[in-house]
């Protein structure tokens, strides 16, 4: 899978094992990938930065890929996914690094730097802004009175898991990585969401059968388990940052969303992604770009543009 020098080892962090992907030599790059992906959604970045003088390193998150699923639902709060993180940068002899995080990965990138600022020099995040603590309402409570029952964070609370096996991890997988809406993300239960899903789709320029290919045979050796118990910890995750509640991220940051993507039509999710509103939370903030004509996984969309964007702003330490 995608050799062309990327070179692939396990290191022991935070009690776990954790796969990482790596190319290249210099100042280093921390990929964090988001749901449903593994490493492999950064393989562009990978090759782009190890040529432009970046060691690029890019982890499978605890829950996926060919790193270890902790079988204990409760297993997979931010604490435990920087704790995991912390482990890996001590296991490569890294003191301060880069950090470009997408979707779930881009949550998790915003609590490594709420948490250990002194561990990154800056952070470009993808589709997910900062989500400051609601003092009072509980993540998922709020989902659901705002979205409903169906919508997708909703939907994950349960055995949906078992729904989407059902239907074929190769037509979940063409269908969240091309067809995704512009809009909120809702799965019906029951019957329609296998109509929903098992559509005939045509791939993008941008996927190939051999690319899609790879996704799939990861996650039929995996299943979605370990990615989906991410979800299950909304509000166990939301208890536990209590002593965070105002607090700022302090690091430089730069955060890029497509215009097409589901996060930036959602209503509340939008808001949050304006540079004023996101600044109050995140003070070192340089600059929020919405990229004409993009969906979600823009880092697989238009790599040349996402990377130029990284290299940039990264350039400026």
């Amino acid at each position: 899978m995608e050799g062309n020098g990327i070179e692939h080892r396990t290191v022991r962090a935070n009690g776990i094992h954790i796969h990482l992907a790596e190319k290249g030599e210099g100042p280093i790059i921390l990929f964090l990938h988001g749901f449903p992906e593994f490493w492999y959604s950064w393989r562009h970045q990978l090759h782009a930065f190890a040529s432009l003088g970046y060691r690029a390193v890019a982890p499978d998150l605890r829950g996926y890929g060919d790193s270890d699923a902790p079988a204990d639902v409760n297993s997979y709060t931010y604490f435990h996914v920087v704790g995991d993180l912390i482990g890996v940068l001590d296991a490569i002899g890294a003191d301060k690094v880069f950090v470009v995080g997408h979707d779930w990965g881009a949550l998790i990138a915003w609590y490594l730097c709420l948490f250990r600022p002194d561990r990154v020099k800056a952070l470009v995040n993808l589709s997910v802004a900062f989500p400051p603590r609601d003092a009072v309402n509980k993540p998922i409570d709020t989902f659901r009175a705002f979205y409903g029952d169906e919508y997708y964070i909703c939907r994950f609370q349960g055995a949906i898991e078992i729904e989407l096996a059902e239907i074929g991890i190769d037509k979940v997988f063409k269908y969240i990585l091309t067809s995704l809406p512009a809009a909120p993300f809702y799965l019906p239960k029951g019957k329609a969401l296998k109509e929903q899903i098992d559509i005939p789709i045509t791939l993008p320029s941008w996927l190939s059968e051999d690319e899609l290919k790879c996704y799939v045979t990861q996650y039929e050796k995996t299943g979605f388990t370990g990615s989906l118990n991410y979800y299950k910890n909304f509000d166990l995750g939301w208890e536990l940052t209590a002593p965070w509640t105002g607090s700022k991220v302090e690091v430089p940051t730069k955060f890029i969303v497509g215009d097409l993507d589901l996060t930036y039509n959602t209503p509340g999710f939008r808001e949050s992604m304006n540079f004023d509103v996101m600044k109050k939370h995140v003070p070192l903030l340089d600059d929020v770009v919405v990229m004409k004509g993009v969906g979600h996984f823009l880092q697989e969309e238009k790599p040349d543009e996402i990377n130029q964007h990284i290299y940039d702003f990264f350039q400026k330490f």
